[in-house]
């Protein structure tokens, strides 16, 4: 079983809070979804100075060459929609975004690592890696 990571734990990472490479080592494979990187590049598109920009983006692009990028597709997409719904019905919704990340981990089989816990474990059946350990003080 395999993990998605959430852009929480990769900007915890970016900042150095996270110790990622023990993450991946002990959750592999790992991945990322179609819109992590989305989110990873609005946060380039939104550095407030050209040099935080500039880091950001060789960051970002890291992450991409080292990191399969995982497609939301038909099947991510009914899957979002059982589960949006699921979540309307309970009175319980949470983000698109992160319910398309949810519904690209569930969709393989994998767990999500998130520091957002409160949004994603309202998903049914969708597995979170403890992350306290992995955090950096």
């Amino acid at each position: 079983m395999g993990v998605i990571l959430d852009s929480s734990v990769l900007v915890a990472f970016e900042r150095r809070r996270f110790d990622l490479e023990r993450l991946v080592t002990d959750h592999n494979p790992a991945a990322i979804s179609a819109v992590t990187a989305a989110e990873l590049l609005i946060g380039v598109e939104r550095a407030d100075t050209p040099e935080r920009r500039t880091r950001r983006q060789a960051f970002v692009q890291n992450i991409f060459v080292r990191t399969p990028i995982i497609p939301f597709d038909l099947a991510q997409a009914r899957l979002f929609a059982s589960e949006y719904a699921e979540l309307a019905r309970r009175g319980q919704l949470i983000g698109d975004r992160d319910l398309q990340i949810a519904a690209t981990a569930l969709s393989m089989d994998y767990e999500v690592a998130t520091l957002n816990i409160d949004e994603f474990q309202r998903v049914s059946n969708l597995r979170l890696v403890d992350v306290s350990g992995y955090r950096v003080s």
